[in-house]
């Protein structure tokens, strides 16, 4: 099934499993995977880009309401799920651009990519490896307030009071913290083989790090980028772990300016 431009399309089939898949725009394609947080953390990317690119958002399944199948327990599985839809589709030269937990599931997409239809990474403040002496956080373990500290340059303008959201809106995010847990919970929130695996991704990649992420450090990020055979660090000042959403211009201009660098650079 193919969704119209601009829409929502329920069912877009992979395998057994039906994606629910956001498209916009015309041009190179653009995979934009989301966090935690859920779909409307990366809305911005994916508009952003969609007036030069051709934006696929998917929402990961279990998320949003969506069904997750038995057999979907891992980020590999993910990851596998979103390079079949590239070949399904006879996508190539695609910019795979991830938030966080998405992040992780492009760089074990780009580790699994032996057909290279993958021509560019973009990791924002991403987990997904074991990196000595700098832990990531465990935000099962924090409230709202404490969450929102770790994750926001400015925490204050950004947390949401948890009586505040309807009663609806918080049953979701429930669920898709419950989602996480299965995915991601343990080992909590990295593969313990992909850092050595990332030496072999020849694709460029560019990891965008908020200055202020206490999620994921800097520190974090740039043993992160080190691991791959072709990437660089960029520090956003006065962002947390979600840069494209406090500091969107300086991140819209980092993702294009990789995106120009990157295309057809393996076609």
């Amino acid at each position: 099934m193919t969704a119209d431009t601009n829409s929502l399309a329920h069912g877009a089939s992979c395998d057994d499993l039906a994606l629910t898949l956001s498209e916009a725009g015309t041009g190179r394609p653009v995979l934009v995977l989301h966090g935690g947080g859920g779909p409307a953390t990366v809305a911005g990317i994916a508009a952003h880009l969609s007036s030069t690119a051709h934006t696929l958002t998917p929402v990961h399944p279990g998320w949003e309401g969506t069904p997750r199948p038995e057999w979907l327990t891992g980020v590999d599985d993910l990851a596998m799920t979103y390079l079949h839809l590239l070949h399904d589709r006879d996508l190539r030269d695609v910019l795979v651009i991830g938030s966080s937990l998405g992040g992780w599931i492009a760089a074990e997409m780009a580790v699994r990519d032996t057909a290279g239809v993958i021509s560019g990474l973009v990791l924002i403040d991403a987990v997904g490896v074991h990196i000595a002496d700098e832990s990531i956080t465990n935000l099962f373990a924090l409230d709202a307030r404490g969450a929102a500290e770790h994750t926001w340059h400015d925490p204050d303008r950004y947390y949401v009071d948890p009586a505040a959201i309807p009663a609806d809106q918080r049953a979701i995010r429930q669920a898709n913290m419950a989602t996480m847990r299965v995915l991601a919970g343990e080992p909590y929130m990295h593969d313990a083989k992909l850092l050595r695996r990332l030496s072999r991704v020849d694709a460029p990649a560019l990891l965008l790090w908020g200055e202020s992420d206490r999620v994921v450090t800097p520190a974090y990020g740039a043993a992160y980028a080190a691991a791959f055979a072709n990437a660089h660090l960029e520090i956003i000042p006065e962002a947390g772990h979600l840069p494209h959403i406090e500091q969107p211009e300086a991140t819209f201009a980092l993702i294009g300016a990789h995106a120009r660098r990157t295309t057809n650079s393996r076609a």
